[in-house]
């Protein structure tokens, strides 16, 4: 079995390399430091898993994930992540992750989680206090901070977002509303700071995943 392991920290390819290799059977480690190299590897070699951080250089926000994921369309996906943000898990499952794991997980969590994606599942854990991410209790705090977040944009935020998720980039923004471009990125940055995350993709994945673009005016 042929895991890619894709980060850019080299002492965490290393650590990972170690625990695999010596908890699972007949199995090898091929390391990737950016996406790039990611893709690559999938292109020389026949790829059983791959486990992929968020974080990497010539990636951002989810963009990594979602580059992997066309690439190779049926390869096992877990994501590995220092973020161990709750409203993060459904997002990366809703773009064809087959599991999510903390860099604080034991050993024994990976190998349970490898299996269980192996297997044709998904691994996806419970939040800290013991709520399943994928239960009601959970959709419904994810829909009232969604909710308070969308009721907080203005309206010219509110089209910035929608032109977001239609994939057009700032001066493309800027141009459609006859506005500046520094105007376009301080729309932005006030999104992302209501939505509470890093970058567009996520907020307009949020905005899309809870069906929201009704109320962008689309």
């Amino acid at each position: 079995m042929l895991i890619l392991v894709v980060d850019d920290h080299p002492l965490v390819c290393a650590a990972l390399e170690m625990t695999l290799v010596n908890g699972l059977s007949d199995c090898a480690v091929q390391p990737a430091q950016s996406v790039a190299e990611a893709l690559s590897a999938i292109e020389t070699h026949d790829v059983d898993l791959a486990l992929l951080d968020l974080k990497l250089p010539d990636a951002s926000g989810l963009d990594g994930l979602e580059r992997l994921r066309k690439a190779a369309p049926r390869l096992p996906i877990i994501v590995i992540s220092a973020l161990d943000d709750i409203r993060l898990m459904p997002m990366v499952r809703s773009m064809g992750a087959s599991g999510f794991i903390s860099k604080t997980a034991k050993p024994r969590d990976i190998f349970e989680a490898i299996d269980v994606v192996l297997g044709g599942g998904a691994a996806f854990p419970q939040s800290p206090n013991g709520m399943d991410i994928n239960g009601p209790e959970t959709r419904r705090t994810e829909e009232v901070h969604l909710a308070a977040a969308m009721h907080s944009l203005t309206p010219q935020q509110r089209v910035v977002l929608r032109m977001l998720g239609e994939g057009l980039l700032n001066k493309q923004i800027a141009y459609e509303l006859s506005i500046s471009e520094s105007t376009v990125k301080g729309h932005v940055s006030a999104i992302l700071r209501k939505f509470e995350v890093p970058s567009r993709m996520q907020a307009v994945l949020l905005a899309q995943r809870t069906m929201f673009d009704q109320a962008l005016g689309a």
